[in-house]
């Protein structure tokens, strides 16, 4: 009898974690993606008994190299070498990708042609296993098509997009990460990018932007990011959007005409099909929750340009 008494409060308690979990994933997207506030926000740690670099190789002239293998290239954590595990060239790998769109007051006047080539870019990106994101801000991010396959519904969520208000950039780029590109696991078998449309000038968000890259280094994202700045002078703006595409292995296009954006997207979906995938166990193995700084290097060719993320964060050791 006591053992039965036992096993069916087994079966309440699984009855009611399934009936969570079909809560938290049958709930409907909330309309506008809230920043909590800094001190609310929950440290999050990658387990990391090895590392993905997923990274680009191109000449001094910017042209894709494609033919490299795994004793072409040499990796460094912190400085110390150490060994590759597995080397891919990666073509067909499932794309997890982000698209912000920038809606603040100050890109009115270019926001039609944004809207045209950001659409023609996910028409010929995603693919069969693909899925993307398109989350907008302005005062606030807002998440206006959730992560999905279906192109149509992508392309209709930008068509939608008005442009009005201030720019929460940094808001945008961790809601994006944390809450998006960070569910589908395990991270390594997925390709996660982030495209941001912007002039860079953040002046809403409650993130910082050290916080906003730091989630986008632990979401493995590689950001590319688009200025919509015309003015041929360098804005502080085109700084920071340089700054994000530096650090996560991107690349940063500034087309100072609107006709040029549809160039920069194409770029970036050539970019997105020429990359390699390597691993590596870390020697020694930390976990300390600190920031460790990677570098890939290929022996004897300096002829040659690698973009790769600059580092990652270690998970940090319990108790």
């Amino acid at each position: 009898m006591k053992s039965f008494a036992v096993a069916l409060a087994a079966l309440a308690v699984t009855g009611a974690l399934l009936e969570t979990v079909y809560a938290r994933q049958n709930q409907p997207a909330a309309a506008t993606a809230q920043a909590p506030a800094q001190d609310e926000a929950a440290p999050i740690r990658a387990e990391v008994t090895r590392v993905n670099m997923l990274f680009t190789v191109t000449d001094k002239k910017g042209r894709f190299v494609t033919d490299l293998g795994k004793p072409d290239f040499q990796v460094f954590e912190n400085k110390k070498p150490q060994s590759i595990l597995e080397f891919t060239s990666e073509t067909n790998l499932p794309l997890r990708l982000a698209i912000l769109i920038d809606t603040s007051s100050s890109i009115t006047d270019r926001f039609r042609f944004q809207q045209e080539a950001a659409t023609n870019f996910i028409l010929s990106t995603v693919r069969d296993q693909d899925k993307a994101v398109v989350v907008s801000f302005d005062t606030a991010a807002e998440l206006v098509a959730d992560m999905t396959g279906d192109t149509h519904v992508l392309e209709k969520a930008v068509r939608e997009l008005r442009p009005g208000g201030g720019t929460a950039l940094y808001d945008a780029i961790y809601f994006a990460c944390k809450d998006k590109l960070m569910l589908d696991q395990p991270m390594y078998k997925f390709r996660r990018a982030m495209v941001i449309l912007s002039d860079g000038m953040d002046n809403e968000s409650r993130y910082s932007r050290d916080q906003a890259l730091e989630m986008a280094q632990r979401a493995d994202t590689v950001v590319y990011t688009i200025s919509t700045n015309i003015s041929h002078i360098e804005t502080e703006g085109d700084k920071i959007m340089r700054y994000f595409a530096d650090q996560t292995g991107g690349a940063a296009f500034f087309p100072f005409a609107a006709k040029d954006l549809n160039q920069s997207f194409e770029n970036i979906a050539n970019e997105l099909r020429h990359q390699y995938n390597l691993f590596y166990r870390p020697e020694p193995l930390k976990n300390d929750g600190l920031y460790h700084e990677v570098q890939i290097k290929i022996k004897g060719r300096k002829d040659l340009v690698v973009r790769a993320r600059k580092g990652y964060y270690a998970r940090r050791a319990e108790g």
